[in-house]
Order: C-alpha cells, then structure tokens, then sequence
C-alpha cells in the first residue's frame, strides 16, 4: 500500500463506525483547550523580538521568545570567541551537510567517503583555531557525536567479531568489556574521564574535550557491537559457503561479501544509535563542556534579567536537537532484507 492511501486509510479509521466517530469527537473536545492556549502561549500572545518590558507585559500568559533573539548566538556558539564564530557556523553547514549526506542520500558508499574525506579535514581546519576548553554550543554536539561515534563504530564492529571468535579467551574478553561497559551509565563514565584518569594515570591527561570523546567512543561501542553482532547472526552460513565455493579467502569472503549485508541489515539500528548519542552529548555539562543545553546555563545563568526564561531557551535547544534528530530518523535506509531461505 502507497503511504499516501495509508494514510487515508488510517485517517478513515477514526469515523467508520458510530462508536469511533464519538471517541473522535471527545478526543478532539478534550485537547482543543489545552491547544488553543498553548497556541495562545507559544504564538498569539508572545513576544518575539529582544524587548525585555514588553516580555515581563506578558509573562504568565504569552512567551518571550525575545530571549531567543537577544541570546542566540550565546546559545548556539557557547564560550566560543567571537572572532571564531564565523568559521565555527562554517563548520556547523559542513558537519551538518554530511549528516545530510550520509543519511539522507542515496549515493554511492565510496561517493559518500569520498565527501566525508574532504568536508571532516576541512571543518577540523576551521574548528582548530578555537581552544579546546572554549569549543562549545552546537559545534562541540556535533563534534562529540560525529567523533565518538566514528571511533565507535569500527571498535564495535571488531569487538563483534571477537566475540563470536571460536577462540575461548578472546570471546571471554569481548563479552566481559561489551557487558561491562553496558553495565555502567553514560554519567559515570564521563566523571572517570574527567576527575579520576588524570589522577591515576597523570600521563593520559590531556585535554579533556580528548579525554571525553575518546571514553565517549568507548562506551558507545559496547552498544554497538551488539548492534554488528545481530547483524552477524542475521545472515545465514550459505553465503560464507557461497564465497568459499568462488575461491575467496576468509577476509575476502568478510569484507565483499558478509559486511556489506550486515550493513543493510543493521543500518537502521546503527542511526537509531547515533541519534541517542547526539542527544546523550548533553551529559558533558555535567564535566564542564558547554554543548547546546550548557551553552543555555551560560547565557542565563549570570542575566539577571533574561534568566527567568529558562522555558523558552529549553524549547529553543528543543527544537535544534529534533531538527536535526528527525532529519537524521527520515534518512533514506536500505529497504531490502536478506533473504535466509
């Protein structure tokens, strides 16, 4: 069925009977209130440019989104300088661009390596001028969760592998990190990163938007190695024998043949988990890196006068986090299954 007639079809579900038409009726008898003075709240009655009286003139029945206006840049670039910030929105349209790519297109695997190769360096080389402890806003989000999860990625993948080695010792190994690690909370790891490495182990210091995202890439491919190794179990023995019976070595058989269709089949799975950890990159305020939500604080925090519209600054980041979340869950997955039969 084409979504279109779906969705008519869903559409006509709701007044097909007598009992389904009042259930409607009521449903839409008991939200209308409650829509029509949030509407009245978020739009009819608010306040939209950077005008303090004219936001206190309104408070308890219309929005000052006028705190957005007068804090935008402050929310979105963090302790960014402002003679970086140019460069720093330029990389934002890149990262964002090959998000876009990545998930949104269907071009060609090594076309999308190919624009990965050269957008990723040339972000980096704008993003580097800025110091480390002043990344912030919307460029640390994204470079958290672009970073820690390519890292992730492959050290998922290869944990996978190990733990479904006929190998005893290196499968023990890969259960006990993968299970461990998903046994301890984002929030944990992160104070370990931040406080306890440095004291323990002072040369593994280093900056510590380092240290993160490579705990940040450790953690997360726990997570993702279940996803490879559900993806492994997915395919059937046929086509390694298929692969042996061309004359193809293990590894040939692994990368042209067995990990392209665990691809397919866990791709789904795999943008599920970059998305959680696009928004799971708020935790590092907790350590004292200002993405989206920290970047907020900082901007309201020491404004006496802005700070009691901390509500419209959340539904401002609100709106960033499912913009770029709801673009990345349309993305154009493979639509094909393998076939086991």
């Amino acid at each position: 069925m084409s979504p279109i007639l779906e969705k008519r079809s869903v559409l006509g579900g709701l007044w097909c009977s007598p009992s389904r038409i009042a259930v409607t009726a009521m449903t839409v008898l008991l939200l209308a209130k409650p829509l029509w003075l949030l509407l009245s709240w978020g739009l009819l009655n608010a306040v939209f440019h950077a005008d303090l009286q004219a936001c206190n003139a309104v408070a308890g029945h219309g929005a000052c989104w006028g705190v957005v206006t007068q804090k935008w840049s402050l929310i979105l670039m963090g302790r960014i300088p402002e003679v970086n910030q140019p460069a720093a929105w330029v990389a934002v349209g890149i990262l964002s661009a090959l998000l876009w790519v990545s998930f949104r297109t269907r071009w060609a695997i090594p076309t999308k390596a190919v624009a990965w190769a050269i957008g990723l360096p040339l972000a980096c080389a704008l993003l580097s001028p800025i110091p480390l402890d002043r990344m912030g806003g919307l460029p640390l989000t994204l470079f958290l969760a672009i970073f820690g999860y390519g890292f992730a990625l492959p050290l998922g993948l290869l944990l996978a592998v190990g733990r479904r080695s006929a190998n005893r010792i290196l499968s023990t190994l890969c259960a006990v990190y993968i299970e461990t690690c998903r046994a301890l909370p984002l929030l944990t790891v992160l104070f370990l990163a931040a406080f306890v490495v440095p004291l323990v182990v002072p040369d593994l210091g280093g900056p510590l938007l380092i240290r993160v995202v490579v705990i940040v890439a450790i953690f997360e491919a726990a997570y993702l190695a279940e996803v490879w190794r559900g993806g492994l179990q997915a395919l059937s023995q046929g086509q390694t024998d298929a692969g042996l019976a061309l004359g193809m070595k293990g590894q040939q058989i692994f990368v042209w043949v067995v990990l392209p269709q665990v691809f397919r089949v866990t791709a789904p799975a795999l943008l599920n988990s970059f998305v959680t950890l696009f928004k799971e990159s708020s935790l590092v305020t907790v350590v004292s890196l200002f993405e989206l939500s920290g970047s907020l604080g900082l901007a309201l925090s020491g404004d006496v006068q802005w700070r009691q519209y901390y509500l419209e600054g959340y539904l401002f980041i609100a709106l960033v986090y499912w913009l770029y979340c709801y673009g990345l869950a349309r993305g154009r997955l493979p639509e094909k299954t393998i076939d086991n039969q």
